[in-house]
C-alpha cells in the first residue's frame, strides 16, 4: 500500500506544472493549480513514507516487477529520505505563492513550477529505485530539472553562469556513476542494487569506492567538489535554494549511503577516509562562510559545513560496520541520518528567511542591512530559531544529531586502539561548532539588530504563505530537539535497513543518549526562555524608550555600527592563508578627502583558483584546432574521406597481408 501511495505522489508531482502551460502567463490560477498538485503529492508521499518507516504502521511492501526485474521498492532507508523530499517540495511550493508570484514573475514562473514538480518526482524515483538504469534515469532528470530551476532568471548573466557551472559539475558526476555501475555489473553480475555476499577483490572494490566518492560527492557538495554550490545557491530563487540545500544535496548522500550498504564488511580505511573528508569539508565550509558578504552565499557555505558533519557521522558508522561494533555503528549512522533531517529543516528555514529579507529589501549584501527585527519581527524570530539549530545548541534539533556523532567519535577513542582519526574528528567538530556560532552571531547581530540602514527602512514581513512554511519548519526544529524519543524508532528502522536486521536486534537507540533527560531539560529551557521573553515584552510596554548610550557621539547613525565584514575580520585574519581575501584599500592623502570606499572580495577556493584557470589553459592549448572547424565544405569532405580510409585500414587484416607477401 505504501509503495503505491509513493508512486501516486511521484506521478502527481511530475504532472503538477503541465496544466499551467496552457493558461495565461500573468494569471495566478496556474500557480495555484501547481501548488495544489504539489500539496496533494506531499500528503500522499508522506503517508507512504511514514507507513514504511514506523513499525506500528508498517505495511509489507512487495516490489513492482517490470520485465522480470525488481525496479522499485521501498524500505525504511528509502522512506527516511522520502520524508524531506515530499515535505520540502510541498512547503517550498507554498512559500513560492507569496515569494515568487506569477503575477510579478510572468516570464519565468511557469518554468519554475514545471521543473519544481519534475525535480521532486526525479528525487523520489532515485530513492525508490533498485536498478542502476532507473537510478541513472532519475539522476539525470534531477540534474536537468535543477539546472532549469537555478537558471530561473535566465536574463541575468550570473544566473546563467551558475546554472552552466552546475550542469557541467552534475554531468561529471553522472559520467562517474556510469563508470561505477558498469564496474558494479562486473563485480556483482547484475545491475540490481542488491547486497553482496562476499568482497574478496580489495583492489577492485577500492576503485569502486573512489568512483562513488567522486560521483556522489559532487552532488553532495563535499569539499573540494563543492565548487558549483555557492553560486547556484546564491543566484537561484530562495525557495529553490532551500530545496537545493535541504534536499538535493542529500540525494548525493543517499547514493553513497545506499551504495555502502551493499558491502557486508567494508574496509576500515573507507570509514577513515570518509571521516577525514568530512572534517576537511566542515572546517573549510564554516571558515569560508564567516568571510562572506552575501547572505545566501554564507548559507551555501554552511551547507558544505553541514555535509561535512554528515560525512563524519557516516565515517563513524562505516568504521563500526567494519569492526562489527553495533553501538559504534548505530551512534554514527543515527547521527548521520538525523542530521540529514535536521539540516533539511533548519537550512530550509534559514533560506526562507533570507528570501523574506531579499523580498522586502531587494538586497542580500549584509553590509547594507541592519535593524530588520524592528520591521520584520516574524522573520527575525524564525531566523533566530534556525541559527540556534544550525549551531548545534540545545534545546533544538542540531544538538541531538551532533551528540550522536560526538558519542560515536568518543566510542572510537575509548574502545579502539589507534583511534587518532576520531580524536581529530572530535577537535574538528568542536571547532566547527564554535566557528558556526561566531558566524551566526555576526549575521543576526548585523542584519536584524542595530540601527536601520537605508535599505531596511521600508522592510516588512512576508505574506501568510511565506510565514506558514517557516512556522512548520521552526516547530519541527523544536520538536526534534525537545522530544527526540518520538523519532527514535524511525531512525532505528532506517539504520537497520542499512545493515541486516539481526545485526542490531539487541541495540536500543534510547540507551545511547539520555532521551528522557534531554526532553525534560529541553522543555524547561524553552519554558524559561518563553517566560523571560514575555516578561521583557511586558516590561518594555511600561518603560520609556530612549536612545542607546552614544559613547560621546552627538548623533550616532547606522554607519557607525559594526558591519559584517568588520565583525568577522578578527576571525578571518586567523585563516587569511586559506581565505586569501582581496582588498582594495583607498589611500587618503588629501587634507579634506572626498568620499572613499573600501572593497573586499573572497574568491571561491576551487572554482576561481583552480577550475577556471585550468579551463583557460585548456582553451588556449586547444585553440589551434579551431582552424578545422571554420573552413570550406571541400575540406570537411576531405576530412571525412581521410577518416573513412583510416577506419578501413584499421579493419583490414594487416598481419595476414604482410605474411602473404613474404610467402609469395
Amino acid at each position: 500500500m505504501s509503495l503505491y501511495l509513493i508512486c501516486i505522489a511521484i506521478f502527481i508531482a511530475f504532472v503538477s506544472g503541465i496544466p499551467g502551460l496552457f493558461l495565461a502567463n500573468g494569471s495566478l490560477v496556474s500557480q495555484r493549480i501547481a501548488v495544489s498538485f504539489i500539496v496533494m503529492s506531499m500528503l500522499s508521499g508522506l503517508c507512504g513514507a511514514v507507513f514504511t518507516l514506523l513499525p506500528d504502521l508498517n505495511i509489507v511492501n512487495s516490489p513492482i516487477t517490470i520485465l522480470d526485474c525488481n525496479l522499485i521498492a521501498v524500505d525504511s532507508l528509502s522512506a527516511f529520505f522520502l520524508i524531506p523530499i515530499f515535505m520540502m517540495g510541498g512547503l517550498g511550493a507554498l512559500y513560492g505563492l507569496g515569494y515568487w508570484s506569477q503575477r510579478k514573475h510572468a516570464s519565468n514562473s511557469k518554468k519554475l513550477q514545471l521543473f519544481w514538480g519534475i525535480l521532486i518526482a526525479a528525487m523520489a524515483i532515485i530513492v525508490i529505485s533498485k536498478h542502476a538504469f532507473l537510478f541513472l534515469f532519475g539522476w539525470e532528470t534531477m540534474a536537468i530539472a535543477a539546472f532549469f530551476l537555478v537558471s530561473t532568471e535566465d536574463n541575468r548573466p550570473d544566473s546563467r553562469n551558475a546554472a552552466w557551472i552546475y550542469l557541467i559539475a552534475t554531468h561529471i558526476s553522472t559520467l562517474t556513476l556510469f563508470a561505477l555501475f558498469s564496474l558494479w555489473k562486473q563485480l556483482s553480475g547484475s545491475y540490481l542494487l542488491s547486497r553482496l555476499e562476499t568482497t574478496s577483490d580489495t583492489v577492485f572494490i577500492s576503485i569502486l569506492f573512489i568512483l562513488a566518492m567522486l560521483g556522489f560527492g559532487l552532488k553532495a557538495g563535499i569539499m573540494p567538489l563543492h565548487f558549483w554550490l555557492p553560486s547556484a545557491h546564491a543566484t537561484a530563487p530562495s525557495h529553490v535554494s532551500a530545496i537545493l540545500s535541504g534536499v538535493v544535496l542529500k540525494i548525493g548522500i543517499y547514493g553513497l549511503v545506499r551504495w555502502l550498504s551493499l558491502f557486508p564488511e567494508p574496509p576500515i580505511a573507507w570509514g577513515s577516509i570518509i571521516l577525514a573528508v568530512g572534517c576537511i569539508s566542515g572546517l573549510l565550509g564554516v571558515i569560508f562562510a564567516i568571510a562572506q558578504h552575501n547572505l545566501k552565499r554564507l548559507l551555501a557555505y554552511h551547507s558544505v559545513e553541514n555535509i561535512g558533519i554528515i560525512f563524519i557521522g557516516l565515517g563513524v558508522a562505516v568504521i563500526g560496520k567494519s569492526l562489527n561494533e553495533p553501538l559504534l555503528l548505530v551512534s554514527g549512522m543515527a547521527g548521520c541520518l538525523l542530521h540529514i533531517w535536521n539540516h533539511s529543516l533548519f537550512k530550509s528555514l534559514l533560506f526562507f528567511c533570507a528570501g523574506a529579507v531579499v523580498h522586502s529589501t531587494h538586497t542580500l549584501q549584509m553590509d547594507k542591512l541592519g535593524g530588520l527585527s524592528k520591521n520584520m519581527p516574524w522573520t527575525a524570530a524564525m531566523f533566530l530559531i534556525g541559527a540556534v539549530a544550525i549551531c548545534g545548541l540545545p534545546p533544538l534539533n542540531g544538538f541531538i544529531s551532533e551528540m550522536f556523532v560526538y558519542l560515536g567519535l568518543f566510542r572510537i577513542v575509548t574502545k579502539i586502539p589507534n583511534g587518532f582519526e576520531a580524536a581529530v574528528g572530535i577537535a574538528a567538530l568542536s571547532m566547527i561548532g564554535a566557528l558556526a556560532a561566531a558566524c551566526f552571531v555576526k549575521v543576526y547581530g548585523t542584519v536584524f539588530l542595530g540601527n536601520r540602514r537605508e535599505e531596511a527602512i521600508n522592510s516588512h514581513d512576508g505574506t501568510l504563505s511565506m510565514k506558514l512554511p517557516m512556522l512548520v519548519l521552526a516547530l519541527l526544529c523544536i520538536l526534534i530537539g525537545v522530544a527526540p524519543g518520538l523519532f527514535s524508532s524511525g531512525i532505528m528502522n532506517a539504520v537497520s535497513a542499512w545493515v541486516d536486521n539481526e545485526y542490531l536486534t539487541f541495540v536500543n537507540i534510547n540507551e545511547i543518549i539520555p532521551v528522557k533527560m534531554i526532553s525534560i531539560l529541553g522543555t524547561i529551557t524553552i519554558a524559561a526562555v518563553f517566560t523571560l521573553v514575555m516578561i521583557v515584552i511586558c516590561e518594555r510596554k511600561n518603560t520609556d524608550v530612549t536612545g542607546t548610550w552614544d559613547c560621546g557621539y552627538i548623533k550616532p547613525t547606522a554607519r557607525m555600527q559594526y558591519t559584517p565584514s568588520s565583525f568577522a575580520d578578527s576571525i578571518t585574519v586567523w585563516f587569511s592563508w586559506i581565505v586569501r581575501p582581496k582588498r582594495n584599500v583607498p589611500e587618503v592623502s588629501e587634507l579634506f578627502p572626498r568620499e572613499k570606499y573600501l572593497k573586499s572580495h573572497i574568491d571561491e577556493p576551487v572554482l576561481d583558483r583552480f577550475v577556471l584557470p585550468a579551463g583557460e589553459i585548456l582553451k588556449k592549448c586547444s585553440s589551434w584546432f579551431h582552424r578545422f572547424q571554420h573552413g570550406l565544405i571541400q575540406h570537411y569532405i576531405l576530412y571525412i574521406v581521410i577518416m573513412l580510409l583510416l577506419l578501413l585500414c584499421i579493419q583490414m587484416p594487416v598481419k595476414d597481408i604482410i605474411s602473404s607477401w613474404f610467402i609469395h
